[in-house]
């Protein structure tokens, strides 16, 4: 009894003010998730959403109706405010879906508001009309205060969550699930039915770039990167076109000021043009370069940004984490059981109305209606009677019939009876049963009819949602590539101080603060440091620079002396990689060793230089020369050759040497338009410091240009890339869209400016560049026709078109047609540099 009792206390007191501590934030948490936050699976909406559009379908008269009285008629289902339900329906109608909007709805690219509710006006567009509601196959509840009826979910027959995407925080859960495209869900809806593989990637109202490498289905850990345009309007402006999800030009600008502020990239001022169209104009400092800056704005501001999506939902009243293409499953079969009840529930109904028409053709037709004239007892003998007369003709319905279906005869007027046109019933009955085969053949298809809805949707709403996200693989973008040198390095050399606070010291380089710094001390050490205001390398700094790592190009010249046997040693040495911070000795090692001379050397020079020894020692020849060309490049531990044992007093540079490194070989990265010495893309061959490149462009412009792998191009509008000879002749072959005809000539380049592209074709409207080749004789294939009319030409150009000036209009080759296809009969190798 005792234990008993003492557990009924335990109850009592868990009731009390700890029992609500411990229940009620769980029932807080799980009211949130519920409620507010995250979406559910069956309609993909939260349920201010839901309660929003129950409204506006209970106000919906074909009409606008004013965003404040919207908001009235939401408040008898959604307990929380008019400001909530305010920022919701602005949200959605902003997403051009499932509201149409008028007056100032605010712009999600700008951030600017929308105009206050009594201002502007809004209604369900056709397709919500058509997706959303269906009240036979809707399930209710009542309303916060049991006074109206309020549906549970809406029977959405169209993956929404997904076109719309959403957003919420809980209690310890988050929601983060992208908008996608609504032409590729309706694709994607019928490749799904037809058993076919299908791929969801999201898509922005606000256009832009996007890299979907790791969307991962859009389940938690999956990441996107997002992009805006960046045009480069001349060699000082840029233009920025677009703005990433999520982020408005107003903030877009105060990001681009704060990189220029903190040095990242250098700007004279950025303008504001975005009306119908976005477009911010950056205006560059005089002397920066427009593709470093392109690359700095999508590192160092929100150009460019990272979003994590999280697709979590309500499945059976809890939160589970799904992928994008399992919604999409998901909400597609709920569409197919949703489209089934519809049937089943018409099929229903039309087997009523097939009934009760035949009932009504029988009564008439078979005279049973006359029982209503004669002399019954009661009116429970009329319907009696009423009942035997159908007797006969019972065996031809598909069901009993009732007493309330007898009822229902008798309520007809008797003036309708003469009237009654008994063919027209006939008729009736005719157009019922072939609607009730026509549903009855959808339902055993129901895949098929499933398919068709989603065709249907897509023709009557799809134009206009194209997608407006490029799908775009983005390269990686090194902080210390794009920095913009934004200090100023100053050394100490005697105390062996380095630093950017160090003013009243001897200037360095300018640098980024992203940079490394590579210094070596007359002692033989050598350190890599990040730059800061004050670090210490050692005493008697001989050389210092900023510090490239993986530059197997820069060549490091050293002359130095043991300083245990007292013999000089030279070595040459490329430092590729280091520890920062790591003191390397490059000597044997004693304290005593020291340096006599070093040079550092971009292409490995090697030059020649007089070593002078000591006056007092014992050598024949007090003075030697020593060529470094001599030696072989080895890593930075190794010791070196022996120059001379004696004691040596000083080193002098006597003569400057070639270059020992062969020429580098370059590739052009077609994937994302960058020259690279990595062998990524293209070759085009081995090249030495003075060599150029040579690139022609779909619009009929060419450009020669160095090797700086900074520069961008875009990859689309490359058609030939390769190094420049200016002895090559080039034969272009192009359409002069005025004419209505294909032009050919043959040029050299005679232009010297490099980084600027100079068109070669007859400037006009839809004028375009068919084909280009840079063999000396070139033929040309053309395929006119299609089918057993395509007939089969060769030009060989050479021998028809002469060498003229590259602002040539050049000589008409064939009239144009649409069915042309070009291609140059050359040799596999020399085609290797062409895109198309």
């Amino acid at each position: 009894m005792s234990s008993k009792k003492t557990n009924y206390e335990h109850v009592q007191t868990d009731t009390g003010i700890n029992g609500q501590y411990k229940t009620w934030f769980l029932d807080y948490a799980s009211y949130v998730i519920l409620e507010r936050a995250v979406p559910a699976v069956e309609d993909g909406l939260k349920p201010v959403q839901r309660r929003i559009l129950h409204a506006m379908k209970e106000m919906d008269d074909g009409r606008f109706n004013k965003v404040a009285n919207v908001i009235g008629q939401t408040m008898q289902y959604h307990p929380h405010g008019d400001a909530s339900i305010g920022d919701a329906l602005v949200n959605m109608g902003q997403k051009d879906l499932l509201i149409d909007t008028q007056g100032n709805w605010g712009d999600i690219r700008t951030g600017d508001d929308a105009a206050a509710p009594r201002y502007i006006e809004g209604r369900l567009s056709k397709f919500g009309l058509e997706v959303l509601f269906n009240p036979k196959t809707t399930n209710w509840q009542l309303s916060y205060d049991g006074r109206k009826n309020e549906p549970i979910t809406l029977p959405v027959k169209f993956p929404l969550l997904l076109a719309h995407g959403a957003e919420g925080i809980a209690v310890g859960l988050a929601t983060k699930i992208l908008p996608h495209n609504f032409c590729e869900l309706c694709d994607a809806a019928i490749k799904y039915l037809k058993g076919k593989p299908f791929a969801l990637y999201p898509d922005f109202l606000t256009g832009a770039m996007v890299d979907v490498t790791d969307y991962n289905d859009g389940r938690r850990g999956g990441r996107v990167k997002v992009r805006a345009h960046i045009e480069e309007l001349d060699k000082k402006t840029l233009l920025i076109k677009s703005v990433p999800y999520g982020v408005t030009t107003s903030a877009l600008i105060d990001s681009i000021v704060k990189a220029n502020d903190q040095g990242k990239i250098k700007i004279k001022k950025v303008v504001d043009n975005t009306a119908a169209e976005v477009e911010l104009q950056v205006d560059l400092a005089p002397g920066i370069s427009p593709d470093i800056t392109i690359d700095a704005l999508y590192k160092f501001t929100d150009c460019e940004i990272s979003i994590s999506p999280n697709l979590c939902v309500i499945i059976d009243q809890k939160p589970h984490f799904v992928g994008a293409s399992q919604m999409l499953r998901t909400s597609v079969d709920n569409t197919k059981n949703l489209l089934q009840m519809e049937l089943q529930i018409k099929f229903g109904e039309l087997q009523e109305k097939w009934h009760y028409t035949s009932l009504e053709k029988i009564f008439f037709e078979q005279g049973i209606y006359k029982e209503l004239e004669k002399k019954h007892e009661t009116w429970e003998k009329v319907i009696e009677a009423i009942g035997k007369g159908f007797e006969p003709f019972r065996k031809n319905l598909r069901r009993d019939i009732t007493r309330e279906d007898i009822l229902k005869l008798t309520e007809k007027p008797v003036r309708r009876i003469y009237r009654l046109d008994i063919a027209e019933l006939d008729a009736q009955i005719k157009n019922l049963e072939a609607e009730i085969r026509q549903v009855n053949y959808d339902l055993e298809h129901l895949n098929e009819y499933t398919i068709a809805w989603f065709e249907s949707l897509l023709k009557k709403y799809g134009k206009g949602k194209e997608r407006k996200s490029e799908i775009k693989v983005f390269e990686v973008i090194e902080a210390k590539h794009v920095a913009i040198a934004n200090t100023r390095l100053y050394v100490n050399w005697q105390e062996g101080f380095i630093g950017t606070a160090l003013k009243k010291d001897e200037f360095l380089v300018e640098c980024s603060d992203l940079d490394d710094i590579i210094a070596f001390t007359r002692r033989g050490h050598m350190k890599v440091v990040k730059v800061s205001d004050k670090v210490f390398i050692g005493k008697d700094i001989i050389y210092a620079a900023v510090f490239r790592k993986g530059d197997e190009r820069t060549t490091y010249n050293m002359l130095y002396t043991d300083g245990e046997t007292g013999t000089s040693y030279a070595k040459r040495f490329n430092v590729t990689g280091i520890t920062r911070d790591k003191e390397y000795d490059l000597t044997k090692g004693h304290e005593k060793s020291k340096v006599h001379y070093f040079t550092a050397n971009p292409n490995g020079e090697a030059e020649v230089v007089r070593v002078l020894l000591s006056p007092n020692c014992t050598a024949k020849k007090k003075e030697l020369d020593f060529y470094f060309e001599e030696l072989e490049i080895k890593s930075r531990s190794s010791m070196g050759n022996q120059v001379t044992k004696y004691p040596v007093r000083s080193v002098k540079f006597k003569e400057a040497g070639v270059a020992t490194l062969g020429s580098i070989k370059l590739w052009f990265d077609d994937k994302f338009g960058r020259l690279n010495h990595d062998g990524k893309g293209i070759e085009l061959g081995s090249f030495s410091a003075e060599d150029r490149v040579m690139l022609i462009y779909t619009d009929g412009t060419y450009e020669i240009t160095d090797q700086e792998l900074t520069q961008r191009f875009n990859p689309e509008e490359v058609m030939l890339v390769e190094k420049y000879d200016p002895e090559h002749v080039i034969t272009a072959i192009y359409l002069d869209n005025d004419k209505g005809q294909y032009n050919v000539k043959r040029f050299r380049i005679e232009t010297n400016t490099l980084r600027q592209r100079f068109m070669f074709i007859k400037e006009g409207k839809g004028n375009i560049l068919e084909a280009v080749s840079t063999e000396g004789k070139p033929t040309l294939i053309v395929e006119q026709g299609k089918g057993s009319m395509a007939r089969r030409s060769k030009y060989k150009i050479a021998d028809m078109v002469d060498v003229t000036g590259w602002k040539a209009v050049g000589a008409k080759l064939i009239d144009f047609s649409k069915n042309v296809l070009m291609e140059w009969e050359v040799p596999a190798e020399t085609a290797q540099n062409s895109l198309f």
